[in-house]
């Protein structure tokens, strides 16, 4: 009897991922998506380095579905809030980064998105750690 490894580890990979975003509080999903994205990047940058040209596109799609359908789309606008405007305005900002490393294959641009996206993942993990935004978590969950 054989096993298909690489299934059967990205099958074990995609139960846990699922299993912990349900399980999730909504800011815990946040964190998720910053991890997906900086996974994604992860991908591209040995991608990009190695001359996998289509794998590198992929990991660099991927990227930008998470900033733009997961983090940007999870802002939540009012009037007057700067913070949302201005996330927005980043997110953006980083879409367009994105697409430049893709087409010029410029590892400054996809680096300069990762440290990015890990300053704003450290600042929602230092969030987490408030005990207000923890309570609010437990009584939402």
């Amino acid at each position: 009897m054989t096993f298909a490894a690489p299934n059967s580890a990205q099958t074990y990979a995609r139960v846990g991922i699922e299993t912990a975003v349900a399980a999730a509080d909504p800011h815990r999903l946040i964190l998720l998506l910053f991890d997906g994205a900086l996974l994604a990047i992860a991908k591209a940058d040995n991608a990009m380095h190695n001359g996998r040209i289509a794998e590198k596109g992929e990991a660099i799609s991927r990227t930008i579905d998470i900033v733009t359908n997961g983090l940007r789309a999870s802002l939540r606008f009012s009037a007057g809030d700067e913070l949302a405007n201005r996330l927005a305005a980043l997110y953006d900002y980083m879409v367009a980064r994105l697409v430049h490393a893709n087409l010029h294959n410029d590892l400054a641009a996809l680096n300069e998105v990762g440290r990015l996206l890990a300053e704003i993942k450290t600042a929602w993990e230092e969030i987490a750690d408030d005990p207000a935004v923890a309570s609010r978590n437990k009584v939402a969950a």
